[in-house]
């Protein structure tokens, strides 16, 4: 079986398993995902969707952002962890949109990653759920779940979704990738996966757990 027979499999699984392939930040808009995705860095999702209704509230567009002191965001996001940089860097990046983009939230991952903060994945999951462009968000568990699936090789993000560009269909990529959100934390954990409970169990090529 090759790696894109293997990553179809993985796809109807998933979708059948998992058929709302939706993020798991809550955002109104370009901007609040952006900066909610900003703010999941080494943080749980569940705890940005605690803190994101305030922030947003005390800034609700892109000028209050930009007239905002980093004083005032911090403790706000304090408790998503890197509170100094996060903040440092949502003032920055909303101050370079109001600048250089118009105000505009732009739709590449050049453009994206121009902006302060913003790496590949977080461009990848703007392009991808907000103007509808083949994404792939390597995170963590993107990489864990497609390296025991035998689809990708390594831990690199870029090596990863390099590799995944190649065999994934460009429609299903980004729904894919939130399934696997999905499926890293109810069954494909890292430390303790289920894989009994796995609808991948046929053709996963390097199970956690020896099946009987």
């Amino acid at each position: 079986m090759t790696k894109k027979q293997r990553a179809v499999l993985a796809i109807q699984a998933l979708k059948k398993e998992y058929p709302d392939a939706i993020c798991s930040l809550t955002y109104a808009d370009p901007l609040q995902l952006l900066i909610a995705t900003r703010l999941s860095a080494q943080c749980t999702d569940a705890r940005v969707n605690m803190v994101t209704p305030e922030l947003f509230e005390r800034f609700p567009n892109l000028d209050a952002f930009c007239n905002a002191g980093v004083e005032e965001i911090e403790p706000i996001i304090h408790s998503c962890g890197l509170y100094k940089t996060k903040a440092r860097d949502i003032l920055a990046m909303c101050r370079m949109l109001k600048s250089d983009f118009g105000g505009i939230v732009p739709d590449t991952i050049e453009e994206l990653t121009k902006l302060p903060g913003v790496g590949r994945k977080t461009a990848n999951l703007v392009a991808g759920d907000i103007y509808g462009k083949p994404a792939v968000v390597t995170d963590t568990h993107c990489i864990r779940i497609c390296g025991r699936l035998g689809l990708s090789e390594g831990k690199d993000p870029f090596k990863v979704e390099m590799q995944l560009k190649k065999i994934l269909p460009p429609e299903e990529s980004n729904d894919f990738c939130h399934r696997l959100v999905l499926h890293g934390r109810a069954v494909c954990t890292a430390r303790n996966p289920d894989c009994s409970k796995c609808c991948m169990k046929e053709f996963c090529k390097n199970p956690v757990q020896k099946m009987g």
